[in-house]
């Protein structure tokens, strides 16, 4: 079974895929990441339950993950439109870390992947925002896909 780039049109163009023949069925995905902090700034952020003179660090990229997931085939060129049935945020102190859970689903003909990786793009570059001028040495790291399910192919990493 060879593999091709599904993005890419036979004379090598972007193309968007054609999905109008995929069947309809109930899609999820699941994606990571993390934003990690320099051991003093995360005592500081944790010491103010995550608190900032801008407000809540935590439910403000909750909400800024939300919008980027209603915003994805803006953003992602070849992305579709779809009708989102759920999105659930979830950011979870950890060692000088906050974990980030984007799960997204839909009824649709194609995959939320993409919207799922984008929510935590979005909310960790807002945690990001939110609390560089306590440090630019602030890392967002290992965002991946963690489960899809619906459509041709499920993945579990």
């Amino acid at each position: 079974m060879s593999k091709e780039l599904s993005h890419i049109d036979e004379a090598g163009n972007a193309s968007m895929v054609d999905v109008s023949k995929k069947k309809t069925s109930i899609r999820n995905a699941i994606a990571s990441g993390k934003v990690i902090f320099p051991p003093d700034v995360f005592n500081s952020l944790s010491g103010q339950d995550f608190l900032s003179h801008k407000g809540s660090i935590i439910q403000t990229a909750v909400i800024a993950g939300i919008q980027a997931v209603k915003k994805t085939s803006e953003l992602i060129p070849l992305c579709h439109q779809i009708n989102l049935s759920k999105i659930k945020i979830d950011i979870t102190p950890m060692e000088n870390s906050l974990q980030i859970d984007c799960q997204v689903k839909c009824n649709e003909q194609t995959g939320v992947e993409m919207e799922a990786l984008t929510g935590v793009s979005v909310a960790a570059l807002t945690i990001y925002d939110m609390c560089k001028a306590l440090s630019h040495d602030i890392k967002i790291s290992d965002i991946q896909l963690i489960q899809k399910t619906g459509g041709k192919n499920d993945f579990n990493r």
